[in-house]
């Protein structure tokens, strides 16, 4: 098995000051900087996701906001795919970098959770990779239903519970290495 570090979305946009701040990114980016520091080191691949908007809410093309955090900056050896749907897969050459790499083990971090964190993770579980998702590597926001906001810390864990072992295996950084 060959094994791969998805990193998807962790754009400035989503940090304090951005168009549309999580809650504790800054936590998400900490271990995802652990995780990158690791697979570098075991010289395995990583492949980041970056969302370009296609309809200027945020993550606008040529925008600071639309740039990979520069705590995580890809090296030149490192894959960078635009996507502008939710889905990684969805439109973008994913697939083919994995199938070209012979991924068969993906681990997943970024941003946001409930959105393209939760996408992703279900189409790779739909391609046949195993998925480690990294909980503490991720982040999202308070999201509002029928009037209720429901906290983050609550959209996080009702995530993480519902993509658990049926859709990937849920670890902490630290369990990684």
């Amino acid at each position: 098995m060959k094994k791969a570090l998805l990193i998807i979305d962790v754009q400035n946009d989503y940090f304090p000051n951005g168009k549309c701040p999580l809650y504790k990114p800054e936590a998400a980016l900490s271990t995802i900087k652990d995780l990158l520091e690791n697979f570098r080191k075991q010289i395995l691949p990583v492949i980041y996701i970056r969302h370009e908007s296609l309809q200027g809410t945020f993550f606008n093309p040529n925008t600071d906001g639309v740039q990979i955090h520069h705590d995580i900056k890809p090296l030149d050896i490192e894959t960078v795919i635009v996507k502008h749907e939710p889905n990684s897969f969805y439109e973008t050459n994913l697939q083919n970098k994995l199938v070209e790499n012979e991924i068969t083990e993906l681990v997943v971090c970024g941003m946001m959770t409930h959105m393209c964190i939760d996408t992703t993770i279900r189409a790779a579980k739909d391609y046949g990779y195993e998925i480690t998702l990294i909980s503490d590597g991720c982040a999202t926001k308070d999201l509002e239903w029928n009037g209720v906001t429901l906290p983050a810390s609550l959209i996080q864990s009702t995530y993480m519970a519902s993509l658990n072992q049926k859709f990937a295996n849920i670890k902490l950084g630290s369990e990684m290495f």
